[in-house]
C-alpha cells in the first residue's frame, strides 16, 4: 500500500462493482476528533475525486453514481469515504479494458430517466439520465435534485422534465452538426405514475405541490418533440445512476450503456 493508501494491496481482490450497496456515507463519517482530522490530513481525497469526476464526464459512464456520492463530502471527507474512493478507482483498474465504442448498430437518439425512491442522508432524491445514439453512451449524469420531493412520483416527474430539458439540447446539437432533424425522442421511465401525470394535464390532491415549471415536460410532449414510455425497472439503464447495485446488474448495465471490451 502506498503512503497515502491510494492503492490497495496486491492480496486484496480487485471490486466488481464501483460502490458496495451495502455501504451507506452519512457527515457522521466525517472526522469529529484531533486524531481523525490528523490521519486524513495528508489524503489526497480532492484530487482523486476531481480525477474520478473528469473519468465520469467522459468515458466511464459506470461510475456516476458512486463519484457523485463521494463527491458529497469533499467539505470534510472522512477514512470511510476515502475507502469508498480507493474502490472506485481498483473498479476502474478491473475494467480498464472496457472502452465506450461508438458505432455500433444503427439507432436513434435514446433517453433512460430514473430517480432514487429512497432519499439521501439530506432528504434529496438522486436523479440520473443517459442518452444514447447507436448503442452507445453520449451523456450521463447523476446528481441531487435542487428540492425535497415528497414522493416517488414527484421524485420520477421533476427527473423527468430535467432530462426532457437535456435532451432537447442534444437534438439542436444534432441538427446543427449534422443537419439532421430527429423525430421524437423516446425517453424511458420506470414510473407508470409518472407519465400519467404528465399525459393527464390534471392537478390531483397528491401532485398540487409540484411547482409549475416541472410542467415544462408537459410543453414538450405536446410539441411532438419527446414521447414518454414505460419502461421496467430490470431494463432501466439510468438505475445504475442513482443508486449502488449489485456486481450483476453492473455489468448489465454497463454493456447497456456501451461500455465493451477492447
Amino acid at each position: 500500500m502506498s503512503r497515502n493508501g491510494f492503492f490497495w494491496g496486491k492480496h486484496h481482490p480487485v471490486p466488481a462493482v464501483p460502490m458496495d450497496p451495502n455501504i451507506r456515507l452519512t457527515t457522521a463519517q466525517s472526522p469529529t476528533t484531533t486524531e481523525e482530522f490528523t490521519q486524513m490530513r495528508n489524503v489526497p481525497y480532492h484530487e482523486a475525486v476531481g480525477s474520478l469526476m473528469y473519468a465520469s464526464l467522459g468515458t466511464c459512464p459506470d461510475i456516476c453514481f458512486a463519484v457523485q456520492s463521494v463527491s458529497i463530502f469533499n467539505h470534510k471527507p472522512g477514512l470511510t469515504h476515502w475507502e469508498v474512493v480507493k474502490q472506485i478507482f481498483q473498479y476502474l483498474k478491473g475494467t480498464q479494458d472496457h472502452w465506450l465504442g461508438f458505432g455500433g448498430q444503427k439507432r436513434e437518439l435514446l433517453g433512460y430517466v430514473d430517480a432514487d425512491g429512497s432519499m439521501e442522508e439530506n432528504r434529496k432524491a438522486i436523479s440520473g439520465y443517459a442518452f444514447i445514439i447507436n448503442g452507445e453512451a453520449i451523456s450521463c449524469s447523476a446528481k441531487c435534485q435542487e428540492i425535497i420531493s415528497l414522493s416517488t412520483t414527484e421524485s420520477k416527474y421533476i427527473a423527468a422534465m430535467y432530462t426532457a430539458k437535456e435532451g432537447l439540447w442534444l437534438r439542436s446539437i444534432i441538427l446543427q452538426v449534422f443537419n439532421l432533424d430527429l423525430s421524437a425522442i423516446t425517453l424511458f421511465c420506470d414510473n407508470q405514475s409518472a407519465i400519467a401525470l404528465v399525459k393527464e394535464h390534471q392537478f390531483h390532491a397528491h401532485t398540487k405541490q409540484i411547482n409549475i415549471c416541472f410542467h415544462f415536460i408537459r410543453w414538450i410532449i405536446k410539441e411532438g418533440k419527446l414521447c414518454l414510455v414505460y419502461c421496467p425497472t430490470d431494463d432501466m439503464i439510468a438505475d445504475t445512476l442513482t443508486k449502488a447495485l449489485p456486481s450483476s446488474k453492473v455489468k448489465h448495465f454497463a454493456s447497456e450503456l456501451g461500455l465493451v471490451t477492447h
